[in-house]
Parts: C-alpha cells; sequence; structure tokens
C-alpha cells in the first residue's frame, strides 16, 4: 500500500480500564492521520475485532483479565503494529522482544503518545516501502540477504532503495524482527529484509557476538551486565540463556 497524505491508519485499543480507553480514543481522535475502528476491554474482543479489521496501530494493554496483552500477540498469526500500554515497567525489556514498537507508562500524557505513534506510522512505511521492493517470495528474501556485504571495517546494506555503508566502529547492535533487522549505529537505524542468522555467520566474530535470539551486539560498546541483561551504548538488551556462556567467556568471566 503507498502512503498518501490522505491515508488513515485505522486504531484498534485495548484496555479492561474504562478511563484507559476513553484517554487513548481522546488521544486518537486528535490525530488527523488516524482512525479509531473500535475498543476493547479484554483480549477476546481484540480477538475477534482481528478477525474482522485489517487493523494497522493496536494499542494494548498488558495487564487484563484471562489473557494478558503479551499473551494476545503470542496467540495471534497477523500480528498489526503495536505499542503497549501499562502501568508496570517491569515488562518493557520483554515487551521489545515481542516486537512492541514503544512501551508506554500510564499516566501516559499525549506528547509522549504523540511520539510513540509517530514510530508506529514510520515502522508501517518501512514495512510497506520493503514489501513492494522485495516482494514476497522466498526467492526475493535470498536475493535479499546477499546485499550484505562485509568487508574489514564495514558493511553495505540495501534498504528502502538505497545503499547504505555502516562502519563496523559506528554499529552498535543489530536487532531481529521477525523476517527484518534493524541496524542501529550511533546516528540512525536502518530496517531491511535480512536474516540475523545469515548475519551472524557474515560479520567477524572477533567485533561481533550473538547475545539472543533477537540480538548481536558489538563487543566494543557493551558496557555493564546485569543478571540477564547487558547495557550497550546505554541500550538494555536481553541476554538468551543459551549466549550468556560466551558472552561471559568472551569478557574473561567464565
Amino acid at each position: 500500500m503507498m502512503e498518501t497524505e490522505n491515508t488513515k491508519y485505522k486504531v484498534l485499543i485495548v484496555d479492561d480500564e474504562f478511563l484507559a480507553r476513553k484517554l487513548l480514543s481522546d488521544y486518537v481522535s486528535k490525530i488527523d492521520t488516524l482512525e479509531l475502528v473500535g475498543t476493547c476491554s479484554n483480549a477476546f474482543e481484540a480477538m475477534s475485532m482481528l478477525q474482522k479489521c485489517n487493523i494497522d496501530i493496536m494499542l494494548l494493554d498488558i495487564h487484563m483479565p484471562d489473557i494478558t496483552g503479551m499473551e494476545l500477540i503470542q496467540s495471534i498469526q497477523k500480528v498489526p503494529t503495536f505499542i503497549f500500554t501499562t502501568a508496570y515497567s517491569e515488562y518493557a525489556l520483554e515487551s521489545y522482544d515481542l516486537g512492541a514498537v514503544d512501551y508506554l507508562l500510564k499516566p501516559i500524557g499525549f506528547p509522549r503518545f504523540f511520539q510513540a505513534i509517530n514510530k508506529a506510522i514510520e515502522k508501517i512505511g518501512r514495512n510497506n516501502a520493503q514489501t513492494s521492493q522485495s516482494g514476497s517470495t522466498d526467492e526475493s528474501k535470498k536475493e535479499a540477504i546477499l546485499d550484505v556485504k562485509p568487508t574489514n571495517d564495514f558493511l553495505t546494506v540495501k534498504a528502502d532503495y538505497k545503499i547504505y555503508k555502516i562502519n563496523f566502529s559506528d554499529l552498535l547492535f543489530i536487532e531481529g524482527q521477525h523476517e527484518y533487522v534493524t541496524f542501529h549505529t550511533k546516528t540512525r537505524r536502518i530496517t531491511a529484509l535480512y536474516s540475523l542468522k545469515n548475519l551472524e555467520e557474515q560479520l567477524p566474530s572477533d567485533k561481533f557476538l550473538r547475545i539472543h535470539k533477537s540480538y548481536i551486539v558489538s563487543f566494543h560498546f557493551i558496557e555493564d551486565i546485569e543478571g540477564n541483561t547487558v547495557t550497550v551504548a546505554g541500550n538494555k538488551l536481553s541476554i538468551g540463556g543459551s549466549y550468556k556462556d560466551a558472552l561471559l567467556t568472551r569478557l574473561n568471566l567464565k
């Protein structure tokens, strides 16, 4: 779908609190590019709405009766771009592992809400552009993987109809998001259709390390480790259980 100035993004609000639904509905009504399709008080209502409508952005509470927001995401096949809205900060890392575009802590102010919506719209735009560029066949995915060309000190990535040069000295970490990856650098983020596994095999092992099914990090930018979390250039990332030994070994801690 090509985006125009008249594009309306269909929004679904899922929250068991009436006042929270009302506040978010008011916020949605203030943004011309959003169209509120419905509000749901539980995950069962949300599942029904998702089957009936093509939802672009879902605003989803975590703590709900019977089925939590996280359980809802894990149980549906076609997951729209979603933003978690919650009063609990302890689920932030897990929410990003599930692919949340943002994590809003209640009480939610409009400026923070507006920022999250912009991130969601940017993600939808990237996904649409990459779908148009690469197609959906397995063959096109194989060709896309070959666009990563590591050399001694940089790699080139094809995305958004451009070829980006990413210096290893600027690359903080790579985040896997289903069929896509995002290259987080010091100055920007680049999302493209690549395999995290193939990148792990191609990147120099003396500079980069897989720490999670969703993350490859630059060893140079690791700052600290606390429990099952590693800080990379100020970003707190989860460490997968099967990857922790290799990380500790690299740090001469095992």
